[in-house]
């Protein structure tokens, strides 16, 4: 007789936990995402100033034909509007690939590249999949999506799984990992967990180098480089990544944030390195942020 409380309180917890199993499982979807690699003429840095030295960038020295991400409307009937935030729809870094823990996430992926006819792929940080979705490419062991032909296409599937909550980068790993990624295919992963407060702001930020110069989002110079906005007040979250082979320090002006319980305004990134950071806006005013390797 003394047991069956217990037994009554493992019933309603066995139950609750049901519950909100199954609330997890509905709150699950699945994200299907049509991304080209295809051509476009790059402007590292479009107003051809560095105002900071107060010089010219010549035309030779800004300008490439690079290699972008670019998503589409299902089935690439159309390209996918583009707003004016960092990380959507407009070259360099490529789209955001965004989904919550328990998504299942398919990229459909062709390869477009008619200029430079690399062989290319798709490689995700975050997620879980299977061996023949890694997108990375091995001697005489890889499958077809780790090394797309000019006018191929191959599709990943992927799982947000509870590991995969964070930033994470997303690029190319086929033969010509290198070169793409110098070229410009490169783009963030956001992961949320369900329930989690979205921010008033979100900035993405990629360090990366192009022609030799140093970049952010793939422009070089004040004026070039993105400038973000935020009120007073609100929630601003940074999603801040390295790519390529160089170390980068990340470091706003007149802001920090804890690290483990210690007030820090600079953060050290090596490549493939994330960051991710929120702060609720309290200093109006004009600000830098920028890589502080000198």
């Amino acid at each position: 007789m003394r047991r069956r409380p217990a037994l009554a309180r493992a019933g309603v917890l066995l139950a609750a936990l049901v519950a909100l199993t199954g609330a997890a499982r509905a709150e699950a979807a699945t994200r299907e995402y049509w991304i080209s690699a295809e051509n476009v003429v790059w402007d590292v840095a479009p107003n051809g100033r560095d105002p900071l030295m107060g010089r010219a960038v010549p035309r030779e020295q800004r300008r490439f034909t690079a290699v972008v991400y670019r998503r589409y409307t299902p089935g690439f009937r159309r390209p996918w509007p583009n707003r004016a935030v960092s990380g959507d729809n407009d070259g360099i870094p490529g789209p955001t690939i965004r989904a919550q823990v328990g998504d299942t996430v398919v990229v459909h992926f062709r390869n477009r590249d008619l200029h430079h006819r690399l062989p290319h792929s798709m490689h995700f940080h975050a997620f879980r999949y299977a061996p023949a979705s890694d997108g990375a490419f091995i001697p005489f062991r890889s499958g077809r999506g780790a090394a797309v032909p000019v006018g191929g296409r191959f599709t990943y599937r992927l799982r947000a799984v509870a590991g995969s909550h964070g930033v994470w980068p997303y690029h190319d790993h086929s033969p010509s990992v290198t070169r793409s990624i110098e070229l410009g295919l490169y783009g963030a992963v956001v992961v949320t967990t369900p329930g989690e407060r979205r921010p008033d702001r979100e900035f993405v930020v990629v360090f990366a180098r192009h022609l030799g110069l140093d970049t952010i989002n793939g422009r070089a110079f004040i004026g070039n480089t993105p400038t973000f906005r935020a009120r007073v007040g609100e929630v601003v979250q940074w999603d801040v990544l390295a790519i390529g082979d160089d170390f980068h320090v990340f470091h706003p002006h007149g802001h920090r944030w804890t690290r483990h319980g210690t007030p820090v305004d600079s953060e050290l990134l090596g490549p493939s390195s994330t960051l991710r950071i929120r702060w609720r806006e309290d200093a109006a005013g004009t600000w830098y942020y920028h890589c502080h390797v000198a």
